[in-house]
């Protein structure tokens, strides 16, 4: 009796397994600069911003046509964020995809001012997953950012990022995707 219990968890946990890799293949995930290092900074309205914006919306709509259903942001000021709003904007002419806001930990946008607070907030209120992975900074530092690109990766088949070829937390996530086999979009800033 015992023996067949033990053999239906296993067979159930093969399931999984399978349904995750299966869910994988139509997950994408968002890599990029932070604001501050970007070209045009935190002006929004600048006309590379603006371009860039565009060829990102342009790249998620083709990977919704591609298949792909589920995006995931890791939320941090720049390119994450605008990422998931263009993901949201897309929701209502595409109601079968999701977001998931990839959180690294509880509170990350306490030091951030009000207006990207709120604009945090807002996205994440709209998310259709959150997933936070540690309850505070302090449980591992930076490595908690680190940790949630690795879960992004690990969740995802196709990685869209916003990349200056510049070494830093971006290359080493898209070093990482591509070590994972992820098919790999690179918008230049």
């Amino acid at each position: 009796m015992i023996f067949n219990k033990n053999k239906q968890l296993e067979n159930m946990k093969e399931e999984i397994g399978d349904l995750l890799e299966e869910w994988r293949k139509f997950t994408l995930c968002f890599t990029g600069h932070r604001s501050q290092k970007l070209p045009w900074g935190f002006n929004e309205k600048h006309p590379r911003c603006k371009q860039m914006k565009e060829t990102a919306k342009q790249k998620v709509e083709n990977a919704i046509l591609q298949g792909y259903i589920h995006f995931i942001s890791g939320m941090a000021i720049g390119f994450d964020m605008i990422c998931a709003e263009i993901v949201l904007g897309l929701k209502k002419k595409y109601p079968h995809i999701s977001l998931e806001c990839a959180i690294p930990c509880k509170g990350q946008e306490k030091k951030w001012n009000s207006e990207l607070q709120k604009r945090y907030r807002n996205i994440v209120k709209q998310a259709d997953k959150i997933r936070c992975l540690y309850d505070s900074y302090d449980e591992i530092g930076p490595e908690c950012m680190l940790e949630r690109n690795r879960y992004m990766i690990n969740n995802s088949s196709m990685v869209i990022a916003l990349f200056d070829g510049k070494p830093g937390g971006t290359a080493k996530t898209i070093e990482y995707a591509k070590q994972k086999g992820l098919n790999i979009e690179i918008i230049e800033p």
